[in-house]
């Protein structure tokens, strides 16, 4: 198992991610170690989404889940905070040595594909998912566009 480790402050001008909680990760049931993040605005107790990051590089992380996750609530979006925070998780990232780091969205999730570009990454592939990935499956999703993130620059 990944030895977390302290993030630091993690702000970008106005923005913040605030940990909620370090999971270590169950592998019998296929969940990587992860760190969860509440986007919030400096200072103030106010949760306009949140972000995580897996730890692992097993397959299924690589092409379906991604290393970050992340959601803005509704009246919070469109202003980059999801592209924003996930810049500011890169160098904690590094730390783990997660690169390339990889992060996933569904084809038809504009908002999310802008994020990866805004992000830096760069679209690899849309790859399909298979049957055994159920979970993803299940909530109908049939595809993933594949973005990577080449973090050696951050040295």
């Amino acid at each position: 198992m990944s030895v977390f480790l302290d993030p630091g402050r993690l702000v970008d001008g106005e923005l913040e991610l605030s940990l909620v909680e370090r999971h270590p990760g169950d592998p019998a049931r296929g969940f990587s170690p992860s760190y969860y993040f509440f986007m919030r605005p400096v200072g103030r107790q106010t949760i306009m989404g949140g972000i995580s990051l897996r730890l692992g590089n097993d397959e299924d992380l690589l092409l379906y889940y991604g290393h970050i996750g992340y959601g803005v609530d509704e009246p919070y979006r469109g202003h980059g905070y999801a592209a924003r925070a996930c810049r500011l998780l890169f160098p904690l990232a590094l730390k783990h040595g997660l690169d390339p780091l990889w992060i996933t969205c569904n084809p038809d999730n504009i908002a999310s594909r802008r994020t990866c570009e805004r992000a830096g990454g760069r679209l690899v592939e849309i790859i399909d998912i298979p049957p055994r990935i159920t979970d993803l499956r299940q909530r109908g999703e049939r595809q993933k566009c594949r973005y990577r993130f080449d973090l050696v620059w951050l040295t």
